[in-house]
C-alpha cells in the first residue's frame, strides 16, 4: 500500500557532510556537490538494483517493452521515431516514479513490494500530474519541432524505407546539425526543470512549481556537476538502446535509483533521522 509523502524524510548519513549552496537564496536548500558526487549516486543506484532486483527489473522489462514499440514504429512512420526516443528519454524522470520508490523504501530499511512501487504516485497524483502534463507538452513541442526539420531540411516530408542508414547519410549533415541543436535545446530545457523534481515530489509535500524551480536552481547553481551527471546518464541510456533496446533492462531502473540518490544529495535538510517503519506504516 502507498504511503503520504512525508514533509521532513530522514537523512542517511552518506549525505550529511555536504556544505549548503549560497549562490542562490530563493528555493529550497541545497547541498554543495563535488564533480565526484555524480559517479557516487550511480554506484549506490547500482547497489539499490541489486537489493530488490525482481521489482527493479520488472520497470526494466517496461523499458525494453516501450524500446520495442519504437522499433516497430519506425518500421511503419520513420519521421516520428527520433521524437519518439527523445520523448523517451526526455520523460525518463516521470516513468522512473515506481523505481524512486523502491529506493526511498531501501533507504528507510523497508522492503520493496511491487504494489507499493506501482502505487507511489497516488498520495501526490495531483502535482505529479502537473508536472508531467508539462513534460508531455513538452515532449510533443519537440516532436512537432522535428518534423518542422525534417520538412525544411528535405523540402518536404522523405521517406526513409525504415532505413536509419539512409537519415544518417553524410549528405544529410545539415539536417543531422539542425536536429541535435534543436533537440539539445529541449532536452536541456526538460532536464533543468526535472532532474530531481519527480523525486521531490514523491517523497515531500511539495507542489509542482516548486520541484521544478528546485531542480532549476540546481542546475543554475551547479551547472558543471549536473552537467557530467547529464551526460553519464545519457550516455548510459543511448548505449542500452543501441542493441535494440535490451540495454534497457537494467540501464533503465539502474539510472532511476541513482537518480533517487542524485535528489538526496542535492537538497539540503536539517530533519533528524526518522525510525524504520514498515511499508505500509509510513
Amino acid at each position: 500500500m502507498s504511503d503520504a509523502p512525508d514533509p521532513t524524510p530522514e537523512v542517511p548519513a552518506v549525505y550529511q557532510p555536504y556544505v549548503p549552496e549560497p549562490n542562490v537564496s530563493a528555493g529550497p536548500l541545497l547541498n554543495r556537490l563535488s564533480l565526484a558526487a555524480p559517479f557516487g549516486w550511480l554506484r549506490q543506484g547500482w547497489q539499490d538494483l541489486w537489493r530488490a532486483p525482481s521489482v527493479s527489473l520488472f520497470f526494466g522489462v517496461c523499458f525494453f517493452v516501450m524500446g520495442l514499440a519504437v522499433l516497430l514504429v519506425f518500421k511503419h512512420a520513420p519521421l516520428y521515431t527520433l521524437a519518439l526516443c527523445a520523448g523517451f528519454l526526455l520523460l525518463g524522470p516521470f516513468l522512473c516514479l515506481g523505481v524512486y520508490q523502491v529506493s526511498r523504501r531501501l533507504e528507510r530499511g523497508g522492503v520493496p513490494t511491487l504494489d507499493d512501487a506501482m502505487g507511489a504516485w497516488m498520495p501526490r497524483i495531483g502535482q505529479i500530474a502537473i508536472f508531467g502534463a508539462v513534460l508531455l507538452v513538452l515532449e510533443m513541442l519537440w516532436g512537432r519541432a522535428s518534423l518542422v526539420v525534417f520538412a525544411v531540411s528535405f523540402q518536404g516530408m522523405p521517406d526513409f524505407a525504415g532505413s536509419i542508414q539512409k537519415l544518417l547519410d553524410p549528405q544529410n549533415l545539415n539536417f543531422i546539425v539542425a536536429y541535435l541543436t534543436v533537440g539539445s535545446i529541449f532536452a536541456g530545457l526538460i532536464f533543468a526543470f526535472s532532474v530531481i523534481a519527480m523525486p521531490m515530489l514523491l517523497d515531500r509535500d511539495t507542489d509542482a512549481v516548486t520541484a521544478g524551480l528546485a531542480s532549476f536552481k540546481l542546475c543554475l547553481t551547479q551547472p558543471v556537476v549536473m552537467f557530467v551527471w547529464g551526460v553519464l546518464i545519457t550516455s548510459l541510456i543511448v548505449l542500452a538502446m543501441l542493441p535494440y533496446f535490451a540495454g534497457l533492462l537494467i540501464v533503465g531502473p539502474w539510472v532511476g535509483h541513482a537518480t533517487w540518490h542524485a535528489y538526496r544529495a542535492a537538497l539540503a535538510t536539517d530533519a533528524a533521522p526518522e525510525s524504520v517503519t514498515a511499508p505500509g506504516a509510513l
